[in-house]
């Protein structure tokens, strides 16, 4: 039995788990089967420990056998970015060597989907200390998009390896973080389903951190659907009844929603792009989706402060400074150019800024209160070939480009789903942005199923990937 996006969802595998049509050494098994063929081309994993898989999946199987079920999960293969800490596996978080023992620690988010026994697949691979929106990394190799069988395009960063783990058939689940868009970028990338949660709503304990302001831990994952359970498991809010969430989630149909369309999202798109989300939100629109134009204010000020450091750079300067100075030497020389500029600021110009994201965040949110979410494309640019970014101009101007559109929800305290709709002029995948306000997580990934069942999975829509399962 094959893990791919025909294998069904979430869901019926868990069900097939317990009725003993599938086992969890045999989803273990596939998975192993499918990195083997592909690892060689796809080079999604940083560490990779098949044994440690089997010997996991050998306990849920286990403990379904005496009657322990503790919940969906269980048995079900999960890739791990390596920010996370995971007991047994080494935490590398993109650097060319091993973080210290500590950072092996299990935060919440991991023991949410330890305490219902999912296996672990691996490590996959990170920018370094997640600062990069590419998903490049000089130390250990830049995974590839499965979408371009011909050149070697970005896979989306930070969580570089995470949306290659899922088409590669290797896992049904990978987690990422997300400061500027790291679970959304690669998720739009590679053709895969990505949800930025509200910065505080998951705990980032056990996390290598990149800004602890901004940073998010997500998910990414073949569907929307397959997002929904995995959510309800993760959530600590939501896991206290996720029946009641995932029957909510469920019954939501487009018609149910006010969808603000942001014009300023779809602004010097490569081609294909706005093209692509433009013909999903006709679609939508004809099915009953109630479509209106809406304006975020100081958009261009937000893109200003990103494009200048935002938050994220003066936090990873005084981390990496405080925490970890050994490390400044072997910084990614993209990362390790803008070091001098990170310490620079003063504390109070840091202050200054965020007080200013304060009251944009709060004239934001008072703007799209009338609609349930905020609707453009997820990036505005076809994932580049690897040859056109090693050199420092042309992979910051892609850098920043990419981040554009996600960045605002992170600078604005907000919470976004991404789901593939189209394929671009080049023929990769282009992701539809669903933005909704803090602390309405659950509202977005609703509002995607919807869209889902009225648009299609990615491989109803786009097929497969030529690299992929």
């Amino acid at each position: 039995m094959a893990i791919n996006s025909q294998t069904g969802s979430l869901k019926s595998l868990a069900v097939a788990l317990r009725d003993g049509t599938v086992s969890a050494r045999a989803l273990a098994e596939s998975a192993i089967e499918n990195h083997e063929a592909h690892d060689a081309t796809l080079a999604a994993y940083k560490t990779w420990e098949p044994d440690r898989l089997r010997a996991e999946a050998d306990v849920a199987d286990g403990a379904l056998a005496v009657g322990i079920d503790l919940g969906p999960m269980q048995g079900i293969p999960v890739s791990v970015k390596d920010l996370y800490g995971v007991r047994g596996y080494p935490t590398f978080a993109g650097s060319p060597r091993e973080l210290p023992p500590e950072w092996q620690h299990e935060g919440p988010v991991i023991q949410a989907l330890r305490g219902q026994l999912a296996t672990v697949t691996g490590k996959t691979h990170t920018v370094q200390f997640a600062f990069g929106a590419l998903g490049t990394n000089p130390h250990w190799g830049t995974p590839r998009n499965p979408w371009d069988a011909k050149d070697h395009r970005a896979p989306g960063g930070s969580s570089a390896g995470a949306g290659v783990s899922l088409w590669e058939g290797s896992a049904l689940l990978a987690l990422g973080t997300d400061t500027a868009g790291s679970v959304r970028m690669p998720a739009s990338m590679t053709g895969t389903v990505g949800v930025k949660t509200t910065a505080g709503r998951w705990s980032i304990e056990g996390i290598s951190p990149l800004s602890p302001t901004l940073d998010t831990p997500g998910t990414l994952t073949r569907t929307v659907e397959d997002a929904a359970l995995a959510f309800s498991v993760i959530d600590p809010t939501t896991a206290a009844d996720p029946d009641t969430f995932l029957t909510a989630v469920d019954r939501a149909d487009v018609g149910d929603f006010r969808i603000g369309v942001c014009e300023a999202f779809f602004d010097d798109c490569e081609p294909g792009i706005a093209e692509g989300v433009r013909a999903a939100l006709a679609e939508l629109e004809a099915a009953g989706a109630r479509l209106v134009d809406i304006t975020i204010p100081h958009l261009d000020e937000v893109d200003t402060i990103f494009r200048t450091g935002g938050l994220s750079a003066y936090e990873f300067a005084g981390f990496i400074s405080d925490v970890l100075p050994d490390f400044i030497a072997d910084l990614d020389p993209m990362v390790g150019s803008r070091f001098d500029k990170m310490t620079a600021m003063a504390a109070s110009d840091y202050l200054i800024r965020r007080r200013r994201l304060e009251v944009l965040t709060r004239e934001a949110h008072a703007a799209i209160s009338d609609v349930h979410a905020v609707v453009g494309p997820t990036i505005p640019i076809t994932p580049p070939r690897i040859e056109d970014v090693r050199e420092p101009s042309p992979y910051m101007k892609a850098n920043l480009m990419a981040a554009r559109n996600t960045t605002v929800v992170n600078l604005l305290t907000m919470c976004a789903v991404t789901m593939p709709v189209a394929l671009d002029a080049a023929g990769m995948p282009v992701g539809l942005h669903i933005v909704c306000r803090q602390g309405d997580d659950g509202l977005s990934i609703a509002i995607a199923r919807a869209f889902e069942k009225q648009l299609g999975t990615a491989r109803e829509r786009l097929g497969p990937p030529p690299l992929g399962v």
